[in-house]
């Protein structure tokens, strides 16, 4: 496998990209694009790649196999639409969309018929999945031991202050589409939404400015009631905790449960002793409280793509949860303005 990739957005989190390209069999740093020249020039020198601040130009000159996207939220779909319209193959990081027209504009896209027998993929960073405890988790749930999914329930306390928001971009509804819930929360509900594997029928939210007010024009608070065929979950996110402590994520089942948090799962079947199962995560090179899946991530959608075969973060797999976010957000919204 040989994948010469680009990488458009130069800041922190393209550098665990950089890092998972790297270290993925076949994959090498051709270019990288940042507005801020230092950014790119310094991210493209570690790598000997070519720095641009144009990101098409980029494109139209490197002509890239696959394009990670890393910019601020706002521009994802833009610069997923102009990968596809030119070829390529496109890893974009969450959230792909923060807007119902741009979850259509990539329902629209991934809809057309391929060009020669194969299509551009697009592929969403929701690397959480790719967690030795998730996958073992979702094979336990799909044998049946445990019976059907009657519920779940996800938290996030994290904390963000006021430093954290004082970019461009951060904080702002035009350009982050919202705070804690698109933003810090979008993994975990995620997690949630995989592992159920159902198109959820009702939602209901609320979200508040508690810590931030007066600073920040997003929410950093959330909660959500989100009703499944025969399942009833719940979500609480902020980012107005003292600190990062892991997510949590538990499944109810008819004849036990199973909850995640910090790389163990615990099992607790009807009339048994409890099950903890500890897991060792793979390098992710992020913070451990985002998971460490990127490296499993890229190198399994380079695979993919290579062979021609479906992802486990293809966009047809994480759509359920894109459309999710947005309807929350719309009823959380909804209800703001009555």
């Amino acid at each position: 496998m040989s994948m010469r990739a680009g990488i458009i957005g130069c800041g922190g989190i393209a550098v665990v990209h950089a890092r998972s390209i790297a270290g993925t069999e076949g994959g090498s740093i051709s270019a990288v694009a940042d507005c801020v020249a230092q950014r790119a020039g310094e991210l493209a020198a570690q790598y000997g790649a070519r720095a641009y601040t144009d990101w098409e130009e980029m494109l139209e000159r490197e002509k890239p196999d696959i394009v990670h996207i890393c910019t601020p939220h706002y521009l994802h779909t833009p610069m997923i639409v102009q990968c596809i319209a030119r070829g390529i193959h496109v890893f974009a990081e969450k959230p792909p969309v923060i807007s119902r027209e741009q979850l259509t504009e990539l329902q629209e896209l991934s809809a057309l018929p391929a060009a020669g027998g194969m299509r551009p993929r697009m592929g969403v960073c929701f690397q959480n999945r790719w967690n030795p405890e998730v996958q073992s988790a979702k094979a336990l749930l799909e044998s049946g031991e445990l019976g059907g999914i009657i519920g779940a329930r996800g938290f996030v306390t994290w904390r963000r202050d006021s430093a954290y928001y004082r970019d461009d971009w951060h904080g702002k509804m035009a350009l982050e589409g919202g705070g804690a819930l698109i933003n810090q929360g979008i993994h975990t509900l995620d997690l949630m939404q995989y592992l159920i594997g159902k198109k959820a029928d009702a939602v209901n939210a609320m979200q508040a400015n508690f810590h931030l007010q007066g600073e920040i024009e997003v929410e950093d608070t959330l909660c959500a009631h989100i009703l499944y065929p025969g399942a009833r979950a719940v979500l609480y996110v902020t980012t107005g905790y003292a600190k990062d402590a892991p997510p949590l994520v538990e499944i109810a089942c008819e004849r036990g449960s199973i909850r995640m948090e910090d790389s163990c799962l615990d099992i607790r079947r009807e009339g048994q002793p409890p099950e903890i199962r500890t897991f060792t995560q793979a390098e992710g090179y992020g913070k451990a409280y985002w998971g460490a899946g990127h490296q499993t991530a890229v190198s399994h959608f380079y695979g993919s793509v290579e062979e021609n075969v479906p992802d486990l973060l293809d966009f047809a797999n994480v759509e359920d949860t894109l459309d999710l976010m947005l309807k929350i957000y719309e009823k959380a919204r909804e209800k703001e303005e009555k």
